[in-house]
């Protein structure tokens, strides 16, 4: 593959995740857009209907956690030229997304709806949804958003440059919690005035995969920068800052 070909798939890779992650805020947030997370019942059985959507959620997960694995990278690279393996990787997930979009099964029944009356409850809960995914998009940016999502890759290899060395760093939200981006998601899954079964499945399910990615996430960093990671690790909190009190 020629260096500008390269280039070229990074961004379309690039385009279609940003337009699969806006259509993701649209679907849980149940937004005017063809599908939702929270549609009327599909004709399915409630049971069946959540287990063809907890295998969608699961196809996601398996994908977005063995692409990421570094002995899964390096075997993948022998195939994808290493300019592009974050950009084939990006592409993977999001088309893992959009067929979780297609295939979804709503599911009826309230888990709660916030009153009418309380119009202040409502719009906290709204804050907090648009809040968590501009935590998630703010994050991404701190620790070098196109690199994340493959663009830096193909526009060092346009360039003939190799990428510098991974560092450490604890930007802004980092100084105080390890997984902002993830905290990010947890905020906006849960933050609704109404909590369909369907909406709960989504956020319980994704929740669940998002805790154990972790664990491989903070091995694969432990790995990476050993005991500095440790200590950084020791003194902030997961998902949310740790407040110790102070000794007298």
């Amino acid at each position: 593959m020629s260096r500008a070909a390269a280039l070229s798939f990074a961004i379309i890779a690039y385009a279609i995740f940003f337009a699969t992650f806006l259509y993701l805020i649209a679907f849980v947030g149940d937004l005017p857009v063809p599908k939702t997370v929270d549609l009327p019942p599909s004709a399915l059985m409630p049971l069946a209907a959540g287990l063809v959507d907890v295998a969608l959620i699961a196809v996601f997960g398996v994908q977005h956690s063995v692409m990421a694995r570094p002995g899964f990278k390096r075997g993948w690279t022998r195939m994808v030229p290493p300019a592009i393996e974050r950009s084939v990787y990006v592409l993977c997930a999001s088309i893992a997304l959009l067929i979780l979009f297609w295939f979804w099964q709503p599911i009826g029944g309230t888990v709660w709806e916030v009153s009418p009356n309380t119009r202040w409850l409502t719009f906290i809960l709204w804050l907090g949804f648009f809040g968590g995914f501009g935590i998630v998009l703010v994050s991404t940016f701190l620790i070098n958003h196109f690199e994340l999502f493959g663009l830096q890759q193909a526009w060092l290899n346009m360039r003939g440059q190799q990428a510098e060395a991974p560092e450490l760093r604890q930007p802004f939200f980092y100084k105080w919690v390890a997984h902002p981006l993830y905290a990010g998601f947890f905020l906006a899954f849960w933050s609704t005035p109404h909590m369909t079964l369907g909406h709960l499945l989504l956020a319980a399910s994704l929740s669940i995969y998002m805790l154990v990615a972790i664990r491989y996430e903070e091995h694969d960093l432990t790995d990476l920068f050993g005991e500095d990671y440790r200590r950084y690790r020791a003194g902030v909190g997961m998902l949310m800052p740790r407040f110790r009190r102070r000794s007298a």
